[in-house]
């Protein structure tokens, strides 16, 4: 099974594994990282349905191409993106060290169906609606992206009738949830450096990072220096852990402070931040008319939720819709949320600040002048690490 990567960011032609396979029966898409990402018949099956196509109207950063033009791309591309270097990880891994480690077709299909399907389960806007949306209409809730991609695993399986082996859905479910809460055990996994390819749960160096790192970068007309090429030309497995060379901890390092910056450039970006939350009030005001979280747990009802809601809400005559239609409009005539003020907080207090509420502001206003309430104030908390909390994640690989 091949998918390969051809284009400015590939590799050296020895590893082209595509011509081990007749490309007749594949399709290929030119992606403007990886250049070509050949698709066997096994993943057409999945990628030729409206659930997987659904994708293409999620975009990748959400709000944040209303700051940054360019960032239009979608979770569609990513997810190939994903696919591609999977594919291209666990590969070279046979090529290196096959007859030790075993590597076998169906380890190959797994960890290519895990990276195509790893977010096909993320709502509008991404992660707003999963962090921002979703606790405030779903008290206690604990849903997540990866639970909904498993269970849209499953429903695109059912629903177009393909046969897949169910060994091979099982591991695919497995590393798709490796590096949330809901993984799995480490001592029930059988060959555990195949779950650190696509969600490394163990030091967050994973293809999924690859990918959106230099896509984001190149979509947001920022700089990249970080080049994963060197990390899966290196990457080898020791003790049942994928493993990096000693020398290639500088190309790590900045695979994680990239990350950061995207986080404070872009991600975090105090206009994002103000369209994120405007979109997110407007999303609760109509969430009652349009029952926008009624099928949250339901696959069948819930690949048809994209961003095109904000477009439902906006063109929508309906009067219960009227006070999400003005937020859409402000948002459009660029009337935002205001920023006011941001404080960092210094990291040896972090371990027991706590999050400060729009209650908080209020409290702490001087008499005199205008008198805010709290419906006034919104406070966006903000954490921005190296995936590990206060973990340095270089001490784990």
């Amino acid at each position: 099974m091949g998918a390969y990567c051809n284009g400015d960011l590939s590799f050296s032609p020895s590893y082209n594994y595509a011509s081990s396979h007749d490309l007749r029966f594949s399709k290929h898409v030119h992606d403007n990282v990886h250049g070509n990402i050949y698709l066997d018949p096994l993943f057409l099956k999945f990628v030729d349905t409206e659930q997987f196509q659904r994708l293409r109207d999620l975009k990748q950063l959400g709000t944040a191409y209303m700051v940054y033009p360019g960032a239009v791309h979608s979770r569609f591309e990513h997810s190939l993106g994903v696919y591609c270097l999977a594919g291209e990880a666990v590969h070279k891994l046979k090529a290196h060290q096959g007859l030790e480690l075993g590597i076998d077709r169906f380890d190959i299909q797994t960890v290519k169906l895990a990276g195509l399907l790893h977010d096909i389960g993320h709502g509008p806007f991404s992660h707003l609606f999963e962090r921002q949306f979703l606790p405030q209409v779903l008290n206690g809730s604990t849903w997540s992206h990866e639970q909904m991609s498993v269970k849209m695993v499953d429903h695109i399986i059912d629903e177009h009738h393909i046969e897949i082996d169910p060994d091979t859905i099982k591991r695919v479910k497995e590393m798709i949830l490796a590096s949330s809460e809901f993984a799995m055990p480490k001592s029930t996994r059988e060959k555990h450096f195949l779950y650190d390819i696509v969600a490394n749960g163990r030091n967050g160096i994973d293809v999924d990072k690859f990918d959106y790192i230099v896509r984001d970068c190149r979509a947001c007309g920022l700089g990249c220096n970080f080049q994963f090429q060197r990390l899966m030309e290196t990457m080898n497995v020791l003790g049942d852990e994928i493993c990096y060379r000693a020398k290639e901890y500088l190309t790590i390092h900045k695979l994680f402070a990239t990350r950061a910056d995207l986080y404070r450039t872009v991600y975090t970006h105090a206009k994002v931040k103000g369209i994120e939350l405007m979109l997110v009030d407007a999303m609760l005001k109509a969430n009652d008319y349009l029952q926008i979280a009624s099928h949250v747990e339901d696959p069948s009802q819930y690949w048809k939720l994209d961003d095109t809601i904000i477009k439902t809400i906006e063109t929508a005559p309906d009067e219960e819709l009227k006070e999400s239609r003005d937020l859409i409009l402000r948002i459009r005539r660029r009337d935002l949320y205001q920023f006011c003020n941001e404080y960092a907080v210094p990291k040896e207090k972090m371990e027991h600040f706590k999050d400060v509420t729009a209650q908080d502001i209020v409290c702490s206003q001087k008499n005199g002048g205008v008198i805010l309430k709290e419906e006034d104030v919104a406070v966006s908390n903000v954490r921005i690490d190296l995936t590990q909390g206060m973990h340095n994640p270089l001490e784990s690989t």
